[in-house]
């Protein structure tokens, strides 16, 4: 029991080595610049994850879009064969009115000519 109370006290002394009030002073077998690489690969660690993150995210703007722009063509190929229906209803419509207009023109047209025959022969 004494050897191992003597390893947990290595390790311990192993694992607080270079710990200080204030901070953690660097010990011998860390010089700084490993310090640094091991900051700076953390860092970059965050970055990518960072990058991932926006990637997923510009995927999924990306299929949002698109089925926007889908559903947006639809709309317009909708309106265009809507208003190809409108425009032969409303060339229907002024064939009709045209059509009135002729009839119209002839009745009062005949009608005058019935008139002036009428009038003609009684003044006659």
């Amino acid at each position: 029991m004494n050897s191992r109370s003597f390893r947990d006290r290595n390790a311990r002394t192993a694992l607080f080595d270079g710990i200080e009030e204030g901070g953690i002073r660097a010990s011998s077998s860390y010089s700084t610049h490993e310090i640094d690489e091991q900051e700076n690969d953390r860092a970059i660690d965050g970055l990518q994850d960072r990058v991932n993150l926006l990637k997923r995210i510009s995927g999924d703007i990306h299929e949002e879009v698109e089925s926007h722009n889908h559903m947006l063509d639809r709309m317009g190929n909708d309106m265009d064969a809507s208003r190809g229906v409108l425009s032969g209803t409303m060339d229907k419509f002024k064939m009709v009115f045209e059509t009135k207009s002729n009839r119209r023109m002839f009745t009062l047209v005949a009608s005058f000519v019935v008139v002036f025959l009428v009038i003609y022969y009684l003044t006659k």
